[in-house]
């Protein structure tokens, strides 16, 4: 068994096996795990990240597929973590994205890991981030999220990637008013994949009405709506010149360091959150909730009352 710091030593040198087993460590969510991402995250930092999201269907997985071979044919390395849905009755997760990217999965320079949202409402799961961290100090160049389109909560993805991608077919043109809130606030740029199919305009004009309708100062950057059909590799090289395009106004006009700024704080308070449900929610917590529940039921008390009381006990523990 590795040490830690011949682990870490191993992971920074990209050793395939060590990365998989440093994403293993921190999906355990163990003591391991948060002394592995404290004593490496001062190499983190240097990995460009990419979110790409979208409704279901929509040809997300080709793109990633696509998108990745394109940056390998320029040198860069890549690491792909593909989030699945995670079943609610059973925990498991459908993990199907690497059968589906089996041609670059064999390439060296490519590291794919699927993972499951673990319940997050944003499609994007916690740990996502701690396993981008791993790819990030292992140098891989790009770090690609592929996560579950889940409507109007995939607003996670957009605090863990520098560029946001949404990924549209020609059919989403109907229901685009209905995803204005969610998913059309998160983009930098929309790619309308499967643009062969019938209604593929029309979808571009209704994508462009809501785009007017943004406020937006002259030096903002605007969304712009590129046109591919994946699955035959058109318009892939228009989407990296974009992700070129907005990572240079992101440097430019100083938004990189801002954005970052707020994904760690965002993040921390993430840490903050989940470190303190553990604690709270420890045997004893959950035996204090279970003994007051008959009050509850029997109009004794209110959730707010039993909620206050656990807050008061948790704190003179602290």
């Amino acid at each position: 068994m590795l040490k830690e710091n011949q682990l870490i030593e191993k992971l920074f040198q990209n050793d395939r096996r060590t990365v998989a087993r440093s994403i293993s460590i921190v999906e355990s969510d163990g003591t391991q795990a948060a002394e592995l991402l404290k004593d490496i995250y001062y190499k983190v930092g240097s990995a460009y990240r990419i979110g790409i999201t979208g409704p279901p269907g929509a040809g997300k997985s080709t793109i990633t597929n696509q998108l990745a071979k394109l940056l390998r044919s320029k040198n860069y390395t890549v690491g792909i973590i593909a989030v699945d849905p995670t079943s609610p009755f059973t925990g498991g997760a459908l993990l199907g994205d690497r059968v589906r990217m089996n041609e670059i999965g064999r390439d060296p320079g490519i590291f794919i890991r699927s993972m499951a949202t673990r319940g997050s409402l944003g499609g994007l799961s916690r740990k996502a981030n701690d396993a981008a961290d791993i790819l990030d100090v292992a140098g891989y160049d790009y770090i690609i999220f592929e996560t579950v389109g889940v409507g109007q909560s995939e607003l996670d993805i957009a605090q863990a990637a520098d560029t946001t991608i949404v990924v549209l077919v020609p059919e989403s043109g109907d229901s685009v008013q209905a995803m204005k809130a969610g998913l059309m606030e998160i983009a930098d740029f929309f790619v309308l994949n499967k643009s062969d199919r019938p209604g593929s305009e029309q979808a571009v004009t209704a994508l462009k009405t809501i785009l007017m309708m943004k406020e937006h100062s002259q030096t903002s950057w605007l969304a712009s709506i590129l046109k591919a059909t994946a699955t035959e590799n058109k318009g892939i090289e228009e989407v990296e010149k974009e992700i070129s395009k907005h990572k240079k106004y992101l440097l430019d006009s100083g938004t990189f360091q801002n954005k970052r700024e707020q994904r760690a704080k965002v993040r921390i308070k993430d840490i903050v959150e989940e470190q303190i449900r553990k604690k709270l929610w420890n045997n004893e917590g959950e035996k204090s909730l279970d003994s007051s529940l008959d009050k509850i039921v029997l109009g004794n008390a209110s959730p707010y009352h039993i909620a206050e009381e656990i807050i008061e006990n948790f704190k003179k523990q602290l």
